[in-house]
């Protein structure tokens, strides 16, 4: 029994012994070696932040913002082309009436459909694959047709903006001077929609966003007046480009296109050396009206550009098509989104490329 107890005791002796013992020059070696091998441990704040979001590209953006439109258009072309074994007169015939049917209009369709007549005969296509790139080429060289590109000539640039109300006019001016400024432009605004409440406050709200001068007097004023004070003050604080907003007006009244008229004079008359773009904001989801109104205020203020908003949301973004045909005026922006960089310059073979999916 005694026996038993003393060799327990060895034991737990030796146990404690072989625990408390420290290793030798020769495993110290080996465990240092071991560790140097292993990968540091990741910090924990590092695993458990999730990575930032990839901002997207405006091409993305635009991508997506013609999904109804592409879906309007370029799918309607690919179902007439897969339905049809051979290129015949029966298969224009359905393409013309998809066209039709996707607000690209009827003489822009029939244009269309002529030139792709011809260019079927010329290069003696038979494969639908082919007719939808020349279908895509034709509608590239119609948004190709006019100069696309903004003027700004002169110190400063004047940029007029008109167009009927609830087209986004008024924040259409603040995205357009979100993207000047960005260009490294210094943006003076004018507030010279003097008849609708508030919306000078609207404007002043997107000129602190985007952190530009604006200059605005008291409700009721005299629109021209505003114009005359806004170009001064740009003259004065050498600023690179003046936008001005209009009341929103209906294109058969007459009235209010005399008072766009003596704004323009006023213009005139104080930067006779610079450059002026007239801009009419036309609401994409309006379709074939579009058309109409540019027809209206191209008589009446001499229209050099579109600005084209709210594509993102409807399928009907194949009235760019229309408008640069029928009206020969060249579209200047595109939206296609809520945020402040949701407005860029338009680009016809981005444009074409995100309607066809490409």
């Amino acid at each position: 029994m005694l026996n038993f107890f003393k060799n327990k005791k060895d034991k737990e002796e030796d146990i404690v012994t072989s625990t408390l013992t420290p290793p030798t020059a020769e495993s110290e070696n080996d465990i240092v070696t071991e560790a140097v091998e292993y990968e540091p441990v990741k910090d924990v704040e590092e695993e458990t932040t999730p990575p930032e979001p990839e901002k997207k590209g405006f091409f993305s953006k635009l991508s997506e913002g013609l999904q109804k439109t592409r879906a309007s258009l370029n799918d309607k072309i690919d179902s007439v082309i897969k339905a049809f074994v051979k290129v015949d007169e029966e298969l224009f015939e359905e393409l013309e009436e998809a066209l039709i049917s996707a607000d690209v209009g009827v003489n822009t369709s029939l244009y269309i459909i002529e030139r792709l007549r011809n260019t079927v005969k010329e290069r003696r296509i038979t494969e639908g694959e082919q007719v939808r790139e020349v279908i895509k080429e034709i509608i590239c060289d119609i948004l190709n047709s006019a100069d696309n590109e903004l003027v700004l000539n002169g110190t400063p640039a004047v940029i007029l903006v008109i167009g009927v109300n609830g087209v986004g006019k008024t924040t259409s001016i603040g995205k357009m001077a979100a993207f000047l400024t960005a260009e490294g432009k210094k943006v003076v605004l004018g507030a010279a929609d003097t008849f609708r409440a508030a919306a000078a406050d609207q404007l002043q709200i997107w000129a602190e966003r985007v952190g530009c001068d604006l200059i605005r007097l008291q409700e009721g004023a005299d629109p021209a007046a505003v114009v005359f004070d806004t170009v001064n003050a740009a003259k004065a604080r050498g600023a690179d480009v003046v936008i001005i907003d209009t009341a929103g007006r209906l294109h058969n009244k007459k009235n209010l296109m005399d008072e766009l008229n003596k704004i323009s004079r006023v213009i005139e008359r104080e930067l006779p050396e610079s450059s002026k773009e007239t801009l009419l904001v036309i609401d994409a989801t309006t379709g074939q009206n579009a058309v109409s109104q540019v027809q209206q205020f191209q008589e009446a203020a001499g229209i050099t550009g579109i600005v084209l908003t709210k594509l993102d949301g409807t399928a009907k973004g194949g009235i760019v098509i229309a408008v640069s045909h029928d009206r020969q005026i060249p579209v200047k922006f595109i939206g296609v989104g809520e945020g402040i960089d949701d407005m860029q310059k338009f680009n016809a073979a981005d444009f074409s490329s995100a309607l066809f999916g490409e």
